[in-house]
């Protein structure tokens, strides 16, 4: 079996007939990744980096056969500088702060550019798995107080829950009463 990046060659050559059809009818190349995914047993982000390993490989002749006349491309991948890092981590720290959840806070940041906001969620996890101690600088840089702890942020989740189910509870009284009023105003003749 002659495989190309871990498919085999007609693996490779329905994926890429598959997108570049979905991609002339209008379909994200999202969806299709996910479609394809499902419909093969394959995880979104497997097929997705799947797609773009084998777009990079033009120096295999098996590649070039299958894309050819497809006009499929990758766009250039630009990683973000180490200043762009840093001030976009102090902005979304900052505006974190404000009490914002993360994806509120890069919304924000990005001005709700769509590619940017991905970028920047990306990059913000990415820094907060890997570089905790740059995060927690640049919280100090900005003057901003160190992030919460595991513990503290699951505190904050589970009040939150307590004061969900509370006012579930709340709604369902409050409309038990709105019905036993309408009940004694009816009997009353009002």
């Amino acid at each position: 079996m002659n495989k190309i990046n871990g498919y085999t060659e007609e693996e490779a050559t329905g994926l890429i007939e598959y997108i570049y059809t979905g991609k002339n009818e209008g379909k994200t190349l999202s969806y299709l990744f996910e479609t394809y995914g499902r419909d093969h047993g394959r995880a979104k982000g497997s097929v997705r980096n799947y797609y773009y390993n084998f777009l990079k490989s033009t120096s295999d002749e098996r590649v070039n056969r299958i894309l050819k006349g497809k006009n499929l491309q990758a766009g250039v991948i630009r990683p973000f500088t180490e200043e762009e890092t840093d001030a976009m981590l102090k902005a979304v720290l900052t505006e974190k702060s404000k009490g914002m959840s993360v994806r509120k806070a890069i919304m924000n940041v990005s001005d709700g550019d769509g590619r940017l906001m991905l970028r920047m969620q990306n990059k913000y996890r990415n820094l907060m798995r890997k570089q905790p101690e740059r995060v927690a600088k640049a919280a100090k840089e900005a003057g901003i107080s160190e992030e919460k702890s595991f513990l503290q942020r699951k505190l904050e989740r589970e009040i939150d829950a307590l004061y969900s189910r509370l006012a579930i509870d709340l709604r369902k009284e409050n409309e038990r009463l709105k019905a036993e009023l309408v009940k004694l105003r009816s009997e009353r003749g009002e």
